[in-house]
């Protein structure tokens, strides 16, 4: 009779193929922004993968939050569904805040520490599309869970040190002359620096579902 009632009851493991979409949703934009920040012709197609892939991501958040308030029976707390499915989704919000920034000042050539952090925000992002298949066997996968969170942490801080870097040296070239051409770049490298803070903060929820749940 129990296993009869819970079989009408919503499935609760259709959480885990949302987080894999949603993190393969990043992981494509990610890619784009890597691409995008080479520059040349193709930056605003890349500019347009990135903004139709934060509306599926939306999309897919959108799902999780009404599994959230309609399942019964979830695999984890809800409030750290919620708070994992928002930070995944801030992530790509902040690429595409990116983008803006992009288009506002119609750049089409970047800084070499700007691809640099591309590269590194490819990096977390596929970290982060590792570890988001474990959390479906969260005791077995603990230990790789934690290392993996430990890696993201890693490169958001090679990353803090593209950023000062990159600021020095836009100063050193612009700071007196082209004040305009110091502020775009600091502007599009703090948006850069935010979206591998915001994958660093998947990370942290990631590791407080582990020690939560283990």
């Amino acid at each position: 009779m129990l296993g009869w009632f819970r079989a009408l009851l919503p499935r609760e493991d259709r959480f885990f193929d949302l987080f894999e979409a949603h993190v393969s949703v990043l992981v494509q934009a990610a890619e784009a922004l890597e691409q995008l920040l080479k520059g040349g012709d193709e930056v605003e197609k890349h500019c347009r993968t990135i903004i139709e892939l934060e509306d599926q991501a939306d999309e897919i958040t959108r799902k999780v939050m009404d599994g959230v308030h309609r399942s019964f029976i979830t695999p984890f707390d809800r409030g750290d569904i919620k708070d994992l499915i928002e930070s995944l989704d801030d992530a790509i919000d902040t690429m595409n805040k990116t983008v803006k920034a992009v288009t506002l000042f119609e750049q089409r050539s970047f800084e070499p520490r700007m691809q640099e952090m591309g590269a590194v925000i490819v990096q977390a992002a596929r970290l982060t599309a590792e570890a988001i298949p474990l959390l479906k066997k969260l005791s077995a996968n603990a230990g790789r869970l934690q290392d993996l969170a430990r890696e993201v942490t890693k490169v958001e801080g090679r990353a803090d040190e593209l950023h000062q870097d990159g600021l020095k040296e836009l100063f050193r070239r612009h700071g007196q002359s082209d004040s305009m051409a110091f502020i775009i770049g600091s502007e599009i490298y703090g948006q850069l620096e935010k979206v591998v803070d915001r994958l660093e903060d998947v990370a942290n929820e990631i590791s407080g579902i582990v020690v939560e749940n283990v």
